[in-house]
């Protein structure tokens, strides 16, 4: 509590500071491993304008996805609370319209909502296809006034949906949804309307496609590693066509920028995705799970600031709403992240609310620097315990069944276990239960994209899909 209403005091002291609301724009890149970046002297990547965000913002050096892949992560984005929660168990789940989100709660208050990118919250499994209007769970339905979005992940040369329209695109995927998030905050801007704007890229997502003049490089790697890593680069570069926009724009300084992925790095990609952290995208151990993340609001946040506090892609939702002045309420209860304003200014070491991440029936809770991970084994659990502080790839396995920590944590654990089945069953709604969910399917399935099926079937990104539906 005593935290809350610090970062509350904080917030309002920027508003005061500020003529008019603050523009928020949400970056997501897609597999982007934690040590995937220059600042963190990548052997092979160079990644100059992040590089330049980091030492112009906030740089977090513990930070953490909602889960361990996709879908999971977006829905804790949007919603704040652990992916389970939200009915969003797995990659291609459809995300519950009884959540209130993070777009709705800024519609609300007056701010023009955009979705630019991968979606993935629509029940639709494959690679990313154009969003149908008829789509009952698209950006629309969860507050995005506008959008140009596929289903899932999309590359080089992209087709995409704009509020139910299907348009193709040249170029690099990322930089082809800059341009187009620009548009829509240069025309609120003009209206002097303040904006929320998400940018979700496919990058670097396979199927690895990049551009040949990108490609040059990395010649030395294996082909996948030369297009996944020479996707980072058009994305890195579509960053600094975003902060230049802003600029010129002349709203950088209304405008707070958050970068993250949203899940840890790939296997079989070299050199390493994940600066060295144990395992990969799927995993709860730190590889699956650390991210690269940075929030740039210029003459707000202290520059070359660098984080070694717990937090995550949970905690977007309570700071931005903290920073726009909207009432709790918005937010649906039990909310598992927390305001991270108190951080913007200040050097805060200590998290006083735990991390949960609940994904396929394993459970991991981090606090500070003590992690506990309980994983199926036969008929039993397997329970590892942590110390990140000095072993951040885990290594050691400190667990033994009188541990002060292991107590400790698995009370933890067990009340949040119970928490999130609650949630899981709809206790958390009105309605005390969940109403009609879309299936997890193919968008191959839909006889609405059947008719697409003779013009896409020469894409690289459908072949493979298309020919499994035959």
């Amino acid at each position: 509590m005593k935290i809350f209403l610090y970062a509350h005091i904080f917030a309002f002291g920027f508003l005061l500071a500020l003529k008019g609301k603050t523009n928020f724009v949400l970056v997501m890149t897609d597999d982007q491993g934690w040590g995937q970046t220059g600042y963190y002297n990548h052997p092979v990547l160079k990644t100059p304008n992040l590089d330049k965000m980091a030492s112009n913002g906030l740089r977090f050096d513990r930070f953490y996805a909602g889960g361990p892949v996709c879908s999971p992560t977006r829905a804790t984005i949007l919603t704040g609370r652990t992916h389970d929660r939200t009915g969003v168990f797995d990659h291609g789940y459809a995300l519950r319209k009884q959540e209130k989100t993070l777009p709705e709660a800024l519609r609300k208050a007056g701010y023009a909502t955009g979705h630019f990118g991968k979606w993935h919250l629509c029940g639709l499994r494959g690679p990313g296809v154009p969003i149908l209007k008829t789509d009952k769970h698209g950006p629309k339905a969860f507050g995005f006034e506008k959008w140009l979005s596929v289903t899932n992940f999309f590359d080089l040369n992209p087709i995409m949906s704009r509020q139910g329209k299907i348009e193709e695109f040249k170029g690099d995927s990322s930089e082809v949804v800059v341009e187009e998030a620009l548009k829509f905050m240069k025309q609120n801007t003009k209206a002097k309307k303040p904006f929320f704007c998400v940018i979700w890229y496919g990058t670097p997502h396979s199927p690895w496609m990049a551009l040949d003049q990108d490609m040059k490089d990395f010649s030395n790697l294996n082909q996948s590693s030369q297009a996944h890593y020479a996707e980072l680069k058009a994305m890195d570069r579509s960053l600094g066509t975003l902060r230049k926009g802003l600029k010129d724009m002349k709203v950088d300084h209304d405008t707070l920028i958050w970068f993250t992925s949203d899940n840890g790095g790939l296997p079989k990609i070299q050199p390493s995705t994940t600066g060295g952290l144990r395992d990969y995208k799927g995993s709860l151990y730190e590889g699956g799970i650390r991210v690269p993340a940075i929030i740039e609001w210029p003459g707000k946040i202290k520059p070359k600031q660098i984080s070694a506090y717990p937090a995550g892609s949970v905690d977007i939702f309570p700071t931005l709403v903290d920073i726009a002045g909207i009432s709790e309420s918005s937010m649906l209860k039990p909310i598992d992240g927390l305001s991270l304003t108190p951080l913007f200014n200040a050097v805060i070491s200590e998290r006083k609310k735990p991390l949960i991440f609940s994904s396929r029936g394993r459970m991991a809770i981090i606090d500070n620097n003590w992690k506990i991970i309980s994983q199926p084994n036969g008929k039993g659990r397997k329970i590892e315990l942590f110390n990140l502080s000095t072993d951040s790839c885990e290594l050691i396995n400190e667990f033994r069944p009188q541990h002060p920590q292991v107590i400790r944590l698995r009370k933890i654990l067990v009340e949040a276990r119970k928490s999130i089945e609650m949630s899981v069953d709809g206790k958390d709604y009105p309605s005390k239960k969940v109403l009609q969910q879309p299936p997890r399917i193919f968008w191959t399935d839909l006889s609405e994209y059947q008719k697409f099926f003779p013009q896409w079937k020469n894409r690289p990104e459908y072949k493979s899909r298309l020919n499994k539906s035959k």
